[in-house]
């Protein structure tokens, strides 16, 4: 019924797929698009972590999402203020 195999890979390749996207990412103009790159990554840990515990993918994903949320929109506000292009 719960296969592990199928979402510990699953969450491996969303991890490595995740990490190109982010580091390929600064590139990318749009904020909204950077924060979904970052996202990505958070997904498969979470993902991964899943096979062994829901309560431990859980707050993964939650304390994952905030700060990577919190530290990109800081980014983007210091980066306004300077007056650089987004």
């Amino acid at each position: 019924m719960f296969d592990p195999q199928i979402w510990f890979y699953t969450g491996c390749a969303l991890v490595v797929i995740g990490s190109i996207a982010t580091v390929t990412g600064p590139g990318v103009k749009d904020p909204i698009v950077r924060i979904l790159n970052t996202e990505i990554p958070a997904v498969g840990l979470s993902l991964i972590f899943l096979t062994y515990n829901h309560t431990i993918a859980l707050l993964t994903y939650i304390a994952a999402t905030t700060i990577i949320t919190l530290i990109l929109l800081r980014a983007v506000v210091r980066l306004e203020e300077m007056g650089a292009e987004l």
